[in-house]
């Protein structure tokens, strides 16, 4: 079981099943809402239990985003057609147990910054 809150607490969450894919995304949208890259993995929806006011925003026609309405914690990503929630590993509680795999949307990366960890990028 992996928990994690928000920066005031007010939302908290709970990932019964182990979580896949731990990415760091470059995308423009990504970079907009959390000042840089937002790293996340993901597990089955119905596994995921978020107690306390998520706010919603449909940054695009295909997925939307949770944050908390009062410290403004950028937590979830959730596709509109599939069955996982992503969550941030940054929100999770320590120890996470987790390595990044892999970045991705690297092509459209900030030009401030070299990605030079040694992870695979897509």
């Amino acid at each position: 079981m992996k928990t994690g809150r928000c920066l005031c607490g007010d939302i908290t969450y709970a990932v019964a099943a182990q979580p896949s894919g731990a990415s760091a995304c470059h995308c423009g949208q990504c970079r907009k809402q959390s000042g840089h890259v937002w790293a996340s993995a993901f597990a089955p929806k119905d596994t995921v239990k978020i107690a306390g006011p998520v706010a919603w925003y449909a940054a695009s026609d295909m997925a939307k985003r949770g944050f908390c309405p009062r410290c403004g914690s950028f937590l979830f990503w959730a596709a509109h057609d599939e069955d996982t929630i992503s969550f941030s590993l940054g929100s999770l509680d320590e120890p996470t147990g987790l390595r990044l795999e892999k970045h991705i949307f690297t092509a459209d990366k900030g030009d401030y910054y070299d990605i030079t960890d040694g992870v695979p990028q897509e």
